[in-house]
């Protein structure tokens, strides 16, 4: 069991691709000699590009600048899920349950079981903060990997990454380049510099995904499953092209290049 420390209280929200899939019993403590059932929620992360699931370590995709490129891992934060009720209300969860950790590279995070007890029904969509806003994005919020390797360097406003996406590109030259896709906290710098003795203030580049797709159904006292699907290739083409021969490797101190890598990654989940 990993540990965090928390400094605040933290809310969060999620929003992009899910769907019913399962519905598994989920006991919880007695009461009068009885079972006492949850109505529960999990959520299963799954990475694509288009309709089939993504190959790692293989150059097999083109993005829409035609830079051929393979994914090596992805590991990013999302927070503040929020599940509307077709009744009106609106479902969120607890402290201890506002912020989730997907890394492709350790199988246990990605899949997301609330202990919440959820009210039964049918739901119209989610809701979620792709990353951690700003009023929670704490540093040394984390003490244990792998969340504590996301932290972001305090000297470009600290707190911790919204993504890593990391792999390889065969840039203009034909020459396979490295790249990481790094989402976090911008900077403003003084004459555009890039040094960081001249930033003079931060960007909260977080971002709310509100994912189009079904309507789902939450069955009482039963373990509810749904799946959130992340197309990688969206981080690259909608609504703007992203071309690595343009923005390079690396865009950690490059906030246009960061800004059109939040505006794409609004549709990068989808609700199968």
């Amino acid at each position: 069991m990993r540990i965090r420390m928390r400094k605040k209280t933290i809310a969060f929200t999620l929003s992009t691709s899910m769907i019913l899939l399962t519905l598994l019993p989920m006991t919880g403590c007695r009461e009068n000699g009885e079972e006492q059932v949850k109505t529960g929620l999990t959520i299963d992360f799954r990475h694509v590009v288009g309709n089939s699931t993504l190959v790692f370590n293989a150059m097999n995709y083109t993005n829409a600048a035609g830079n051929p490129y393979e994914v090596t891992e992805i590991m990013y934060f999302i927070s503040d899920l929020k599940l509307f009720h077709h009744d009106g209300r609106v479902i969120s969860f607890s402290e201890w349950e506002d912020i989730h950790y997907v890394d492709t590279n350790y199988p246990e995070t990605q899949s997301w079981k609330t202990e919440s007890d959820i009210p039964e029904g049918q739901y119209d969509s989610i809701r979620f903060t792709f990353g951690i806003s700003s009023a929670k994005n704490q540093s040394f919020m984390f003490v244990n990997p792998p969340e504590v390797n996301m932290a972001w360097p305090e000297v470009l406003g600290g707190g911790y990454h919204y993504l890593m996406l990391n792999g390889w590109w065969n840039n203009s030259e034909g020459v396979r380049s490295p790249f990481n896709f790094h989402l976090g906290i911008g900077q403003i710098y003084e004459n555009n510099s890039g040094n960081v003795n001249d930033i003079t203030g931060f960007i909260d580049n977080s971002f709310i995904v509100t994912p189009a797709g079904t309507s789902f159904n939450i069955a009482k006292e039963a373990q509810n499953k749904l799946a959130l699907v992340m197309d990688v290739n969206s981080w690259f083409e909608t609504p703007e092209v992203f071309n690595l021969d343009y923005f390079g490797g690396a865009i950690m101190q490059n906030q246009e290049a960061m800004h059109v890598g939040c505006r794409n990654g609004a549709d990068a989940f989808r609700l199968e």
